[in-house]
């Protein structure tokens, strides 16, 4: 997405949980702990992957994804279809999508990445690509040999 930017990959801290797992630091039952409200979310906004579940290995994993921020006030919280995050993108200022990773037969759920989305990442954007531009300009105008 283009506007996406602050993000944060817990895919290390997944890799741990796992790990701790096969090393019976941790039981299964542990991590696979999803809330009802979590495991409907995957079955009704969730988007499959063809990754399987890392502990039961039955089902394909889903990723759902969660819209937290002032502007969406009571929608704050909700799970939203991807399809639906670059209209949001275009609309809000400003927002946080979690992605959670959610097996809808034995429960394992890991929180997998956060970011930020909005308009206001889109005019920083244009702002940098609008200053290279002057940059690179001025300095073709001054006879130098400008670089990209």
């Amino acid at each position: 997405m283009r506007t996406q930017r602050q993000v944060v990959d817990y895919s290390l801290q997944r890799r741990a949980v796992l790990r701790d797992v096969r090393n019976g630091r941790i039981g299964a039952l542990e991590v696979c702990d999803a809330s009802p409200y979590l495991r409907n979310a995957a079955t009704y906004h969730g988007e499959p992957t063809d990754e399987r579940c890392p502990i039961c290995r039955r089902d394909n994993l889903t990723l759902v994804h969660y819209v937290y921020g002032d502007e969406l006030k009571q929608s704050a919280g909700q799970a939203r279809k991807l399809a639906e995050l670059p209209v949001l993108a275009m609309t809000l200022r400003e927002f946080q999508v979690f992605v959670v990773e959610v097996c809808r037969s034995c429960a394992w759920n890991q929180l997998i990445e956060r970011y930020v989305l909005g308009r206001d990442g889109q005019a920083t954007d244009e702002l940098l690509l609008a200053s290279s531009e002057t940059l690179w300009t001025a300095a073709a105008s001054h006879g130098g040999e400008a670089r990209r």
